[in-house]
């Protein structure tokens, strides 16, 4: 049957502006963003979302049928609008968020798939600590947990969202707890819990439950702990950096693609030697750098066809 891939998150259209003046708009959301770069790397994966019925959302769909994105688990609705992401770009071309959204009182109300041993799940940004989603998401992570699956969480957290928070890190600490390795950005774990300090990051992430931790230093290193094993790795300069609009998520998809590409048996990811996990983080890099030189959200379809020449 062959090792399957799921993503679960939000659904936006992204609307990037550069310079204060429209750039372009594009299908976003982390996890859209990494489901399409999965899918351009020639990878099987399907994405477990929910948006409208409307032009937008028609849209959506035909771009994920496109680039090889299942959507046969996405809840499509009629009373609501597909939700809009505004992306304005700095001088250094790294992003602050505001969005718009109109979901139906009822959602995501499609039954999510059963998983078994040696499949992948990514999920998290706001999506997973949304009341009413989050319930459904842990329900179903819990069952694929006892199957074997492979659970990845990356929280996401922007700083936009700071006044949800008290309400929000319960709910990502239990999200923490489900995962079987975290991926976030130096700025979600101050965001979320205050701390600058790697060490500090690994402490609490550990006293949650999850030892196996990978912290993205925006353009300096990546850090990662798997248990006691320490790694960082430096950046390299991205040229020309165009956006920085998807740079995690496509780290995500890199991550992803070095494990189902066979580094080590997925169950085992608790005993991954030093330069297997150096290649994950080396592969996140060059997803991320991809996507850096680019306006769009996820890697090229020439850069996914070169990983398979």
């Amino acid at each position: 049957m062959g090792i399957g891939i799921y993503t679960v998150g939000e659904t936006v259209l992204d609307v990037i502006f550069s310079d204060g003046r429209h750039a372009m708009a594009t299908p976003g959301g982390s996890m859209l963003n990494t489901s399409v770069s999965l899918g351009r790397a020639g990878l099987r994966v399907e994405f477990i979302s929910e948006y409208g019925i409307d032009h937008t959302g028609m849209m959506i769909d035909s771009f994920l049928k496109e680039n090889h994105v299942g959507s046969g688990f996405i809840d499509r609705y009629a009373n609501g609008k597909t939700a809009l992401a505004l992306a304005f770009l700095d001088s250094e071309n790294n992003a602050s968020y505001s969005f718009y959204t109109q979901y139906p009182a009822k959602r995501l109300q499609k039954p999510f798939p059963v998983t078994k041993k040696g499949d992948v799940i990514l999920f998290g940004s706001i999506y997973a600590i949304t009341k009413g989603i989050h319930g459904k998401i842990k329900k179903w992570i819990k069952k694929a947990k006892a199957s074997g699956t492979l659970v990845i969480y990356d929280p996401n957290f922007r700083k936009s969202h700071s006044d949800m928070l008290e309400q929000a890190r319960p709910r990502i600490e239990e999200n923490i707890s489900l995962a079987d390795i975290v991926r976030g950005s130096d700025e979600d774990f101050l965001n979320i819990f205050g701390f600058v300090k790697p060490e500090d990051i690994k402490t609490k992430l550990g006293s949650l439950g999850c030892n196996n931790i990978i912290i993205t230093r925006n353009s300096q290193s990546v850090i990662a702990w798997f248990g006691d094993r320490k790694s960082e790795i430096e950046i390299p300069p991205v040229k020309p950096l165009v956006s920085t609009v998807g740079a995690g998520d496509s780290f995500n998809a890199g991550i992803i693609y070095a494990l189902v590409k066979g580094i080590l048996p997925l169950a085992d990811i608790g005993n991954i030697q030093m330069s297997q996990c150096e290649y994950l983080i080396r592969s996140g890099i060059a997803f991320s750098a991809e996507v850096c030189g680019s306006m769009e959200n996820y890697i090229s379809p020439g850069f996914g066809k070169s990983l398979n020449s």
